[in-house]
């Protein structure tokens, strides 16, 4: 079985599929300056790109794993997350406090079925 890197970069890739099976590296936002919401809302738009690329969507979603610098913000991620959300196609989600890079208040990995 063939496997297919998508967004190849020095020192990873955007996702990687596998048989029916897709699986992104945690994405992060680009604009640090937003609070965690705008973030949020910002990883959730790249990782529909990403997923778009594999041949998938959000509600092919199995599982999503979400790391935050500050988890007294999970509201506000969850704000963004719900409204994103597949509420027919919920996947299993982690949430978890986490030491991220400075200025990154939300890292979001998932893994995904191929459409």
């Amino acid at each position: 079985m063939d496997i297919q890197r998508i967004n190849p970069r020095e020192w990873n890739c955007s996702a990687t599929v596998f048989g029916d099976l897709v699986f992104l590296s945690g994405t992060v936002a680009d604009n640090k300056s937003l609070p965690m919401k705008g973030q949020t809302e910002e990883v959730l738009r790249k990782i529909d790109a990403v997923l778009a690329k594999a041949g998938t969507n959000k509600s092919r979603i199995l599982s999503a794993t979400v790391y935050m610098a500050d988890a007294a913000l999970k509201d506000e991620m969850n704000q963004a997350w719900m409204a994103w959300v597949d509420r027919s196609n919920l996947p299993t989600r982690t949430a978890v406090g986490a030491a991220l890079t400075p200025g990154t208040l939300v890292e979001i990995t998932v893994c995904a079925a191929k459409s």
